[in-house]
């Protein structure tokens, strides 16, 4: 039976192990806390408490494994927990399963346009954040072990949509002198994605973007939620907060993804907001 490790089975990462156990894998799973790893242990999987940046606990763990994802989150936090999380998660990852195909998932803010053009994976990869500067050192290092590298969207899916939350909160603002692009993905389509990219051969440094077809301008994205759920518009104004990955402003290609034969099941935000996300926050929004 194949083995998958998931370092970091949260919210992607618990959709990604269904997947492998419907296909008869076997999956170990690891979160920060021993209060997720409980939970987890009631799932189709074996699951452990272990801090990723921390050699030891990793090398504890060591064992074969086919495939080994990074998941894991910071949940916040700036360039030191991301150092922490995500470079020196990789490295112990890197050291301890040396034979394993590693597949990373990074994130398209690590494209630092700010124009609203178009960018691919061949495209430059600048941040302007020292956060998305660490996200590529460890990019680089993962690419430097032939393993795969997934620069994600905006992830959202039930229960789980950050600008819902704010224009339901009343705090979206719509600055339309800094309007920008949004590059979503739904939870399901990154799910599947992931599994595509995990069960190929071993790629020789590979980039694949994870979003879905249309990205969306922001304040369409929040006149879309108030002619939907039939509220106000959210006022115009400056907006004064910048997420801890930067404040960028471009449109991200998927047709190196699509051209592996995936496709989204929710193309656009409005579909997997109308089928999947609004109804999960209950019958007042379905």
């Amino acid at each position: 039976m194949p083995r998958l490790l998931i370092a970091g089975c949260g919210y992607l990462g618990q959709a990604v192990a269904g997947l492998f156990v419907a296909d008869r894998w076997e999956i170990e799973a690891w979160t920060m806390s021993p209060e997720s790893a409980r939970e987890l242990g009631e799932k189709q999987y074996s699951s452990y408490a272990v801090d990723l940046s921390d050699a030891e606990q990793v090398a504890a763990h060591r064992a074969d494994f086919d495939v080994v994802l990074h998941a894991a989150s910071t949940r916040g936090g700036g360039a030191e927990a991301y150092r922490r999380v995500y470079l020196n998660g990789v490295r112990n990852l890197v050291e301890q399963f040396p034979a394993s195909k590693l597949v990373f998932v990074s994130s398209t803010s690590v494209y630092g346009q700010t124009g609203g053009e178009w960018v691919n994976e061949e495209s430059s990869a600048e941040p302007q954040t020292e956060t998305g500067r660490v996200l590529r050192e460890a990019e680089a290092l993962v690419l430097s072990k032939s393993g795969t590298v997934i620069r994600l969207g905006g992830i959202y899916g039930p229960g789980r949509s950050a600008l819902l939350k704010k224009f339901l909160a009343g705090e979206a603002i719509l600055d339309l002198q800094n309007d920008r692009f949004m590059n979503e993905i739904h939870r399901d389509d990154a799910a599947a994605a992931v599994r595509l990219l995990a069960l190929r051969n071993k790629d020789s440094e590979q980039i694949y973007n994870v979003v879905d077809n249309e990205p969306i301008l922001l304040s369409d994205y929040y006149r879309w939620l108030a002619a939907k759920l039939k509220r106000p518009l959210s006022p115009s104004g400056k907006s004064i907060s910048v997420g801890k990955r930067g404040q960028s402003n471009k449109r991200v290609s998927n047709a190196k993804l699509r051209a592996l034969g995936w496709s989204p099941r929710f193309p656009n935000f409005g579909a997997g907001m109308e089928k999947s996300v609004l109804p999960s926050f209950g019958p007042d929004l379905a």
